[in-house]
């Protein structure tokens, strides 16, 4: 069983500021929704995964802004041009073969973490670009990447990434990520970390004593001074990070695994992309819907 699960805010967001200036003839933006659709339809090209679901941000969970007030408050109101965008998005996401899914009061890498969890077995592929999720790294979870820095050569178009890649990535295993994170903080979040310390330097702290916890119990040994007094100062903020980085990896699933087939609805899918003028997308669909056997675009 192949998973494929995206973070939907994410995607939305690079599209719309990655392709300006585009709508249609009545003068509405498109941009968001075209980056998005071409996006996701190449992920399915890409991953011909099975089972999948765009993951929504809806909210923010009060177990982290209980901890930290300031959690993501610095962050800007959503563009005016996006907002309609989103909300077709959401609608035309069922069409092009997933499901979006969302709790409220839930964050996506929170979410994804706990179809990870469930999916025990399957190959899961994490569409993301969350430094939180790379924590769920491993023999079967990967993370989709188109970077260009990320591909191993100019000829590939995407690479997953494995547990030795975000090794090299970061100078620690997925799973010691967190520990990292719990050091230098997130401005991104708006969570505070040891000033003055980077990630190279905490990611040597975290291999140097073997986790955050023993590098906590064995302050006294770190050799640089001013280090180790920022750490001693900072230590209560450090354990506030360390909860507030961590995944939740048990939450009720808003639709059940079984539920995720991917399953694009062809005759819908092509109204949606008339409707936005996407010319060179509905020449792709009504092609991908010839080869599978439905050439005028009707329900099977």
């Amino acid at each position: 069983m192949k998973l494929l699960l995206v973070d939907g805010n994410y995607y939305v967001y690079r599209s719309f500021f990655a392709i300006r200036n585009l709508t249609n003839s009545r003068g509405e933006p498109t941009n968001a929704i075209y980056g998005f659709v071409k996006t996701v339809r190449r992920m399915l090209s890409d991953l011909k995964p099975d089972f999948g679901a765009v993951v929504w941000d809806h909210g923010l969970p009060e177990r982290r802004t209980q901890l930290q007030p300031a959690y993501k408050q610095q962050r800007a109101e959503m563009p005016l041009e996006m907002q309609p965008q989103l909300k077709y998005i959401h609608g035309l996401t069922p069409l092009l073969g997933l499901k979006g899914v969302l709790l409220p009061n839930t964050e996506a890498d929170d979410l994804m973490a706990s179809y990870v969890e469930a999916a025990a077995g399957a190959e899961v592929t994490l569409a993301t670009n969350d430094k939180d999720l790379f924590q769920l790294v491993g023999e079967r979870v990967k993370v989709y990447s188109t970077a260009k820095a990320d591909l191993p050569s100019p000829k590939e178009t995407y690479v997953l990434l494995g547990t030795d890649t975000v090794e090299k990535k970061w100078g620690v295993p997925p799973a010691r990520i967190g520990d990292v994170l719990s050091l230098i903080g997130d401005s991104v979040d708006n969570i505070p970390g040891v000033s003055g310390l980077g990630p190279k330097n905490a990611a040597a702290l975290i291999r140097d004593f073997g986790g955050l916890e023993s590098l906590l119990q064995r302050l006294d040994e770190v050799k640089n001074e001013r280090v180790r007094e920022k750490l001693k100062a900072a230590r209560e903020q450090i354990l506030q990070n360390r909860e507030m980085v961590k995944l939740e990896t048990d939450l009720p699933l808003p639709a059940p695994l079984e539920s995720l087939r991917v399953s694009p609805r062809y005759p819908e899918l092509l109204e949606a992309m008339e409707a936005c003028e996407f010319k060179s997308l509905l020449v792709e669909i009504r092609n991908e819907a010839a080869a599978a056997g439905n050439p005028q675009g009707e329900l099977f």
